[in-house]
């Protein structure tokens, strides 16, 4: 069956029409011959709004009583059970009385919806999670019926059933919202024109939202990439330098001229990740960009301007934010740069070019530090260009006569070869330069002097210097990027392991912080957090500020963050301080992402614990409740039985035979026997939750309890065969404690045994130990609820589910003798408790 549509009237206050609309597009639709059924509609006394009702088919609503009083809820199960095309159901969050098949409404909704009948309902704004607070602190009232967003998103229809404040208040002036004692109070506190005025932009900007929704669904499934200007939406170009923030307010303020309009931050990334800029800088500028308002994105990919217009034509982006070139006016003729690659392909986007303190002044260079060969190593490249070409200029010279020139230059060519993977680009265009001159004064015609006859002489020595320059420069860019790789490969493997400690659900702080100073080699590492209540000191975190260290690894830890060498905020209430050598730029993201997890791990923690500590809190909740329902049910049933047989027979007006009197008596006797027997059971279940149960142990043979326990059933007993031999060993046990847990276990089978089947009592003795089996034939219960079955004052059918102690009460005795209970099933159906009690020291029963 396919699933009903769900229409929602949606408004921002009480009185704006909602249910009026929604009434009388039911009319509209029955009169169209739709078969329409009201579910629930809450007139609140207003005629205009009951009128629509008639001619309505109504759904007799079903009656619950809670705290002695009654209420009404939507019947979803007759509204099923009518199975119209069409359901009209007011006040969609509403919260149902307890009892009632479903917390709210909206589940009655669903259940109503998965039926196939469609759901016409309304809803006000205040009553969405999402603006619930806000909603609060525009009224100071809170709304305590609320829904989540995603229920209303879901439907396949919201209409706005809008007025304006003015309006409405004129409307209550009339009487047609509230009765007269109630408006000037309305009008004075909720119904000011202010709070209508914010629930109605509130209201309106949430439709907006499910509205661009639906509008990207469409454009999405109709393959429309061009860009639709329904809505103002900006983009700006983040390169992650000093000039974005100036290109963040610049956008800003284009984004503040039009209401309501959308501002996105994107910063592209090279697809090979072995580029990029510092990772402090680039969350400075997604703080700055949150701070205005807007939200932040990072996307892959090698060329820049198609990935910036893939990402605004996906947003429906209408104005592209970019800055000016930092390229000079050169560099710039023989690259036109992202900004003019971006317009060109720009199409109907319009492309903001926004100048900047960094405009045309040229890329900075890295250090020579930051990226490239290390130190070492290029003066080793030095040093086999000054010492080893001449070495090899001495070695030709002698073999003159056997190698010529084209032979000398791929020598040469060779050597600087060798500089170039030694120390890079600078020592091997110094070891070019003086190639070139040894060989034109060695070994090129006419030989020791720097003139050259030969025309082809000096071609070859032009690429020699060309190729040259040209190996040194892709020896040094590769040793750069292996560099790089080398560092990122080592950050993605500590990421790795750290992303595994979280899947494997290591998360003890310590061993985090352990592992942190571990990898980076540090003295020690101190997670801090502010002491609550504390300010934070001025110019920024500082002794003043009361901090607290919540955990510690290493040598001595910080009081405070001032006292790290490096300190990586978290949030405004939680850094680590970091002692040893500072890490560098590209380190931080991996400090960060520790800090991060050492934020969540702490989270864990106290989540965990507070977790223990309301453990017993609820499992004496759970108790409470089920003593509760025992006491509303078998207290009262036989208690009820009791004075019902007490007051008949106190009776003198009606004649009763002796029978009669004496059956009356039997059953006020059994009656209170049975309240008798669950006070008890209540008691010892509250002394076994206090520990406070008193037991005697003692040796006891099995023949002596169980005719006990069948007397204590009465007439039930005679339905229950007992096969015990004479001769069993003797138990250690409290006699009275077995005969009651042995009276609950036969009460229990005997419940669910089958009409004219007894009940079998056996036992045996079992390495060292005696059993004690009481087998039924009844529907049993499966193996994967056996341990459910000793809950207290549970049980698992579906028939008198609050009767009695259940067997939680007997394993609890059971256990409190040293004894087991364990369930097993009867072979050929049915289920058998088995008590294992330890068996005495004296083998002789005499």
């Amino acid at each position: 069956m396919a699933r009903g549509r769900l229409r929602i009237y949606l408004g921002a206050a009480p009185g704006v029409g909602k249910t009026y609309a929604m009434l009388a597009e039911g009319r509209r639709r029955a009169a169209r011959g739709t078969d329409l059924v009201v579910g629930f509609v809450e007139t609140h006394g207003r005629v205009h709004t009951a009128e629509l009702l008639d001619a309505l088919e109504i759904v007799p609503r079903r009656t619950l009583a809670y705290r002695g009083a009654e209420f009404t809820e939507l019947d979803a199960e007759a509204v099923i059970a009518r199975a119209p095309r069409v359901a009209l159901i007011d006040e969609l969050a509403h919260t149902n009385v307890p009892g009632s098949r479903n917390a709210k409404r909206w589940q009655d909704v669903e259940e109503i919806l998965e039926a196939g009948i469609d759901v016409i309902t309304t809803v006000n704004v205040q009553h969405l999670e999402s603006v619930n607070d806000v909603v609060e602190q525009i009224t100071g009232i809170a709304q305590r019926e609320t829904l989540p967003d995603e229920v209303v998103r879901r439907a396949d229809q919201v209409e706005l059933v809008d007025m304006s404040a003015e309006a409405l208040r004129r409307r209550m002036a009339h009487g047609n919202v509230y009765p007269p004692e109630k408006i000037d109070a309305a009008l004075s506190n909720y119904f000011r024109v202010g709070n209508l005025t914010a629930l109605r932009e509130l209201a309106l900007l949430w439709l907006a939202d499910k509205v661009d929704e639906q509008l990207d669904r469409y454009r999405a499934d109709h393959g429309i990439a061009g860009t639709w200007e329904a809505r103002e939406r900006v983009v700006v170009a983040l390169t992650g330098g000093a000039e974005s923030e100036t290109l963040i307010r610049r956008a800003s303020r284009i984004a503040a001229r039009t209401k309501g309009a959308d501002l996105f931050a994107v910063h592209v990334i090279r697809g090979d990740g072995l580029t990029g800029t510092r990772p402090d800088r680039l969350a400075r500028q997604r703080d700055l960009v949150e701070s205005v308002g807007g939200t932040y994105h990072q996307v892959v990919g090698d060329d820049v301007p198609k990935a910036l217009l893939e990402f605004a034509r996906a947003v429906n982006a209408t104005q592209l934010v970019l800055g000016v070139s930092r390229r000079n006016r050169f560099a710039q003729a023989l690259f036109p740069g992202v900004g003019v690659a971006t317009t060109a392909l720009s199409g109907s986007i319009d492309v903001h070019m926004v100048t900047h303190e960094r405009a045309h002044r040229g890329l900075r260079r890295r250090r020579a530090t930051e990226a490239g060969l290390p130190l070492r190593r290029r003066l080793a490249g030095f040093v086999l260009a000054l010492l080893g070409l001449p070495l090899l200029s001495y070695v030709l010279t002698e073999l003159r006569s056997t190698f010529s020139l084209p032979v000398d230059i791929m020598f040469f060519l060779a050597g600087i070869v060798g500089v170039a993977l030694a120390g890079g680009m600078w020592p091997a265009l110094i070891a070019a330069v003086i190639g070139s001159v040894l060989l034109n004064y060695y070994f090129t015609p006419p030989v020791h002097t720097l003139t050259i006859a030969q025309h082809e002489n000096l071609v070859a020595l032009g690429v020699f210097l060309l190729v040259a320059a040209a190996v040194s420069g892709v020896v040094d860019f590769a040793a750069r990027r292996s560099r790089e790789a080398t560092r990122l490969g080592a950050d993605a493997e500590v990421l790795f392991t750290l992303a595994g400690n979280v899947l494997r659900g290591e998360r003890a702080l310590d061993a985090l912080l352990q592992r942190l100073r571990e990898t980076f080699g540090l003295d020690s590492v101190t997670f801090l957090e502010r002491v609550p209540g504390a300010l934070p000191a001025p110019g920024g975190h500082g002794a003043t500020a009361g901090w607290k260290v919540i955990a510690a690894v290493g040598g001595r830890p910080c009081s405070v963050p001032e006292e790290a060498d490096t300190e990586i905020p978290v949030n405004d209430d939680l850094a680590l301080a970091l002692r040893g050598s500072p890490p560098n730029a590209g380190d931080r993201r991996i400090l960060e992402a520790f800090a991060t997890q050492a934020a969540a791990a702490l989270e864990q923690q106290r989540l965990e614990a507070e977790a223990e500590r309301a453990r017993p809190l609820e499992a004496v909740d759970r108790m409470r409740t089920a003593l509760l329902n025992a006491v509303s049910h078998d207290l009262r049933t036989p208690l009820a039985s009791a004075k019902a047989a007490v007051e008949s027979l106190g009776n003198t007006e009606i004649h009763r035979t002796h029978e009669e009197r004496a059956e009356l008596t039997d059953t006020a006797a059994r009656s209170l026997d049975r309240l008798d027997r669950l006070v008890a059971d209540l008691l010892d279940m509250s002394r076994l939750q206090a520990g406070a149960l008193e037991m005697a142990a003692r040796p006891l043979a099995l023949d002596e309890v169980v005719p006990r326990a069948l007397d204590d059933l009465g007439p039930e007993g005679h339905d229950v065969t007992v096969q015990i031999s004479a001769d069993l060993p003797e138990v250690e046990a409290d006699p009275l404690l077995l005969q009651r847990v042995l009276a609950n276990l036969i009460r229990n089978a005997l419940r669910y045994n089958p009409p004219g089947q007894h009940v079998l009592v056996t036992a045996g003795a079992i390495r060292g130990r005696v059993e004690l089996r009481v087998a039924d034939r009844g529907p049993g219960v499966p193996a994967a609820d056996h341990d459910r079955v000793f809950l207290p004052f549970q049980r698992l059918s579906d028939r008198d589910d609050h009767t009695g102690p259940g067997l939680g009460l007997a394993l609890a005795l059971t256990e409190a003798m040293g004894g087991e209970l364990v369930p097993e099933d009867t072979p050929g159906g049915g289920l058998t408790m088995i008590i294992s009690l330890p068996r005495t020291a004296r083998t002789d029963r005499s």
